[in-house]
């Protein structure tokens, strides 16, 4: 199925557990697990056996966890959902960055949507999105009032965004992968690091101008 991670190859036994280790029902999300040893596994980290064990191993008794969210389809299709371990810490509450962009998408008139968080003296960290629209849409306070309340409806409160930024494109890879780690490096002040996979390097200035905005914002109502 497009979009999805396929059917589970012969001799991988791949389950979507909760967080005590018991299948969800079919189209529910919960942890990828793989439950018994397969051709090809990953069998240690160089010169790390211990982290190896305590890193894949230790979630779950006798399951090798990757740290992925996933969920099972009544077809036994797998679809990835993100990083277990990608969240954002507000106000004391764990919200997954991939719920949320997910949220986001869903909406009829976004293509695509990114969200991190940057730091905030009472919360810890506030959340900003960016979304890009599809293509004859264009973005208003309307829209982000829709996406705003969708978020609230769907998955809480805690989880609105403080901004919602519609942007033209988002830092990807030449593989098509958006690069998280470059909107958490803006956010926070530091270096990008390497962006030699990097596809197109406006989009990190159409982020970088955005970002500055929004702390110019910040700094003018403390």
């Amino acid at each position: 199925k497009p979009g999805s991670g396929t059917l589970p190859i012969p001799g991988v036994d791949i389950a979507v557990v909760d967080e005590n280790g018991d299948d969800v029902p079919a189209n529910t999300k919960g942890y990828l697990v793989i439950r018994n040893p397969w051709p090809g596994m990953l069998l240690t980290l160089w010169g790390d056996d211990e982290k190896y064990k305590k890193v894949y191993w230790s979630k779950y008794e006798n399951c090798y966890y990757p740290g992925d969210y996933a969920l099972k389809d009544e077809d036994g299709y797998l679809w990835l959902l993100g990083r277990a371990d990608d969240v954002l810490k507000v106000a004391g509450h764990r919200i997954g960055t991939a719920e949320l962009e997910s949220c986001i998408v869903s909406h009829s008139d976004v293509a695509e949507a990114a969200v991190c968080g940057i730091p905030d003296d009472v919360k810890g960290e506030v959340i900003i999105a960016f979304a890009v629209l599809k293509q004859g849409v264009t973005g208003s306070t309307n829209l982000e009032n829709e996406l705003s309340e969708k978020i609230r409806k769907d998955i809480g409160a805690i989880a609105t965004p403080k901004q919602i930024y519609f942007v033209s494109r988002l830092p990807k890879t030449r593989s098509g992968k958006i690069m998280r780690r470059l909107l958490k490096a803006i956010a926070n002040n530091e270096t990008i690091g390497d962006v030699s996979t990097l596809e197109d390097g406006a989009a990190v200035n159409e982020i970088q101008s955005a970002f500055d905005e929004i702390k110019k914002s910040i700094d003018e109502t403390r």
